[in-house]
């Protein structure tokens, strides 16, 4: 007896068709989960709606018809028939306040469309299909099972994970099954898998059967080694029955949670030589006394005498004959019944939760009111409650917080067994397996094998995952976001052939602390020393023969212009600035003019007192007399500096990252190097060159004290050797030590002046005093002009 009673209408899997009189174990163990909830709920221990009963009024269904019969049974009161229906939702009266069921998509579809008109919350257990989330179609359409969304992104991670890319999908010909096919087919690329064949599995008869035949052999045809069949237990199961008959072994099938632990096709005889199999189930939650419960069920139905005598105790609505000679070994409680029995059980305490809230029972005593469907369907969208350290409430779609398990069949024997390798979880969409739990060897699925490190796929036909494998070449790299494309390197990186990335390439520039460079700085100082010690030899013998005779003061001159062109060696050392690309060739240029203008000089006075003063007498006396000599050097001089003004100007010498010259370097240089200004640069202190060799040429019978010819032509030949040498290397070489032969260039051509010119006076003063007095130089002149007169 009860204050109030809230009746529960259920809708539950036929426990058998009367056209077709066959029980069916799956819908009985429905049947007596929600008997089990409601008694639990309804006893004196449960103070969850104390002082309320539930009650409830259950219908066996076994196609759209019958369900849609049943729900609309609910509004039928004793003035309409039950096909007729008042759509006043405010002048209605209906029979319970919350639906359970029905376990089919299909057959849900029709109630949930029906209810959603009158608010009537509708809680199912079974039907996944993604649709019923569409709260604007079904805003009273609730379930505790994880809808299809979730599966098809659990078996997408499965095939990832295992990079299972070129499959089969067939999809059982229902709601189910189809929105199962459709979602995997529109998610697959996302995760680069490719469908080899896809296609609807109709119910197995004589009529379908060739065409089931014709979808194995497509499916052979493919050469795929995975199988995804989103399917129901029993169109699944007369599928398999073929698969077996053809003798198709050798492949892994991907079993959605309808028929992956359903003894109605692991059970089917020769079951296990199909291949292995992988499927998705709903999490084995555990109801606590439910087996005892269905235990003393069966005993129950073998002591019933009279079932149409006591209608409430019932549990076969249809045949009492059926139930009562059931027993609990021909009708095994399996994990699908254990895990459809738990999503019942949820699905009644939602709807007791609910009203707990609605009734006001936090007091300790339930307020007594009238329950109407929407009042009640308020507190479903917001129940949140926990059995069993199980946490239950609906999402803003209706949906549970529940995830997958992934399951491995093992065989032992002829006993199959399911072990959990692992689970898929909605909430964070994240799939983890273990795969050392998976007993069998994992064979591959693809359409071509992968590509060797550093080649990219070039695709062949329509799908992405047939390809052909083409190196990917230097400064590109393949990326793992994109197989199909070389990806070029960025300018300042560097790739060879083959390669999955790209190295930043190396600064390339001759550094202070090179060895080399520490080498030549050691002999630009000794050469700087050198050259101070000759000038200090000549200033202290500025007066001397010798020292006139080499140029006097003029001589001092040449050394200076000598000791900047090798100072200017330390420009090109270390990171160039703008400073030193400025200057680097600059102060050479314009030291070694300064030091061959003045050589000139000498060798054309020489060659007009020796030459020409027969000749043309005024000649040198106009030349001394106009300061012919010091404008000489001033104009060759200001014109090499006026030359590389020029440059600086028009070329605008600075630093730069020169690219192009090595593939893994980056060269830091001068630019401007090679301009035309530059060429005109050294083409004039080449001039100057010319002009001192052709001089000294025509001074080479001059008196022994005066002949310079030997001693310019010498250090000429070394000069020009020395940038011959550097020109042409730079021209087949462009690293850092480029620069290191220019150094050289410049100490070689330094030292060729100093050694040729200058080293043999130091010889006579030094040496030979008795050679540096101007009677010797007296002789020598008396004897050439004995000798010339003798011609």
């Amino acid at each position: 007896a009860c204050d109030v009673c809230y009746f529960i209408y259920y809708l539950y899997y036929d426990i058998y068709c009367s056209n077709e009189r066959k029980f069916n174990k799956h819908g009985y163990y429905l049947l007596q989960a929600m008997r089990f909830t409601m008694e639990e709920i309804n006893s004196a221990r449960n103070t969850l709606l104390p002082n309320v009963k539930l009650g409830y009024r259950a219908y066996d269904i076994c196609s759209e018809t019958a369900t849609l019969l049943a729900t609309m049974d609910l509004f039928s009161r004793p003035a309409f028939p039950a096909d007729q229906l008042l759509l006043n939702t405010t002048d209605y009266e209906p029979k319970a306040v919350a639906l359970i069921g029905p376990d089919s998509s299909t057959y849900a579809f029709t109630s949930a469309s029906i209810l959603g008109y009158f608010m009537f919350p509708l809680i199912s257990y079974e039907a996944t299909n993604e649709m019923l989330s569409n709260k604007k179609l079904y805003p009273s359409f609730f379930r505790t099972i994880s809808s299809d969304k979730n599966q098809v992104l659990a078996i997408l991670q499965l095939l990832a994970t295992f990079r299972w890319t070129w499959v089969a999908v067939l999809g059982s010909d229902n709601d189910y099954g189809k929105q199962g096919l459709q979602s995997i087919s529109e998610l697959a690329e996302t995760y680069n898998i490719c469908i080899a064949y896809q296609g609807i599995i109709p119910s197995y008869s004589s009529s379908t059967r060739p065409e089931m035949i014709k979808m194995i052999n497509n499916i052979i045809q493919t050469k795929v080694n995975t199988v995804v069949v989103f399917s129901s237990k029993r169109i699944a199961s007369g599928f398999f029955s073929l698969v077996m008959e053809l003798n198709i072994t050798g492949k892994v099938w991907i079993g959605s949670e309808d028929w992956s632990i359903s003894t109605k096709v692991s059970g089917l005889p020769k079951i296990k030589s199909i291949g292995s199999v992988l499927g998705i189930s709903t999490w084995a939650l555990q109801m606590p006394g439910f087996a005892n419960f269905v235990l003393n069920s069966f005993e129950r139905n073998r002591t019933q005498t009279d079932c149409q005598r006591d209608q409430e105790k019932l549990m076969c609505i249809q045949d009492c004959d059926i139930c009562a000679s059931l027993t609990a070994a021909e009708a095994p409680l399996d994990l699908a019944d254990i895990q459809s029995a738990f999503n019942v059980y949820l699905a009644i305490y939602a709807v007791a939760y609910s009203l707990h809230d609605l009734l006001g029972c936090s007091s300790g005593n339930c307020s007594y009111s009238k329950v109407q469907p929407w009042q009640l369907l308020d507190k479903v969208r917001h129940v949140n409650f926990s059995l069993h350290n199980i946490p239950m409430f609906f999402d803003q779609y209706g949906n549970p917080p529940f995830g997958y398990n992934i399951i491995s069949w093992n065989w032992t024997g002829d006993t199959v067994s399911y072990n959990v390798v692992g689970s898929y979880s909605p909430g964070h969409r994240h799939l983890e397996v273990n795969t050392t739990l998976i007993n069998w060897n994992v064979p591959t699925s693809l359409c071509a094998p992968d590509c060797p490190s550093g080649y990219r796929r070039l695709q062949r036909g329509a799908h992405i995952c047939c390809f052909d494998c083409e190196i990917c070449p230097a400064m590109t790299y393949i990326s793992d976001k994109n197989l199909y494309v070389c990806e070029p390197c960025q300018k300042w990186q560097w790739s060879p052939a083959a390669s999955q990335t790209c190295f930043a390439r190396t600064l390339e520039y001759l550094e202070m602390s090179d060895s080399l460079a520490v080498l030549l700085l050691v002999i630009a100082a000794l050469t700087i020393l050198l050259i101070a010690t000759v000038a200090a030899v000549f200033l202290r013998h500025l007066d001397t023969p010798v020292v006139r005779s080499a140029g006097g003061r003029t001589c001092l001159v040449m050394l200076a212009s000598l000791a900047s062109a090798c100072s200017s060696i330390y420009f090109h050392l270390g990171l160039p600035s703008h400073i030193s690309c400025i200057l680097q060739y600059s102060v050479f240029c314009i030291s070694v003019t300064v030091c061959l203008s003045c050589i000139a000089v000498r060798a054309f006075q020489i060659v007009c007192i020796f030459k020409m003063s027969s000749n043309l007498p005024k000649a040198y006396e106009w030349w001394a007399k106009n300061n012919g000599p010091q404008m000489f050097i001033l104009i060759a001089s200001f014109t090499e500096l006026f030359i590389c003004i020029l440059h600086v100007l028009l070329d605008h010498p600075l630093p730069i990252e020169e690219y192009s010259k090595f593939p893994d370097k980056i060269v830091l240089e001068c630019s401007g190097s090679q301009s035309p200004v530059t060429i005109v640069e050294l083409s004039f202190v080449a001039l100057l060159s010319c002009i001192c060799f052709a001089l000294s040429y025509i001074g080479k019978d001059l008196p022994a004290n005066y002949n310079e010819a030997k001693c310019i032509t010498f250090s000429l030949l070394i000069y020009l050797l020395s940038w011959l040498a550097f020109f042409t290397t730079s021209s087949v070489y462009q690293g850092k030590y480029i620069n290191a032969m220019n150094i050289a260039a410049t100490l070689a051509s330094v030292l060729g002046i100093l050694g040729g010119y200058f080293t043999p006076k130091c010889y006579i003063i030094l040496l030979k005093p008795h050679m540096n007095t101007a009677a010797h130089f007296q002789n020598c002149i008396q004897m050439y002009t004995t000798k010339k007169s003798d011609y």
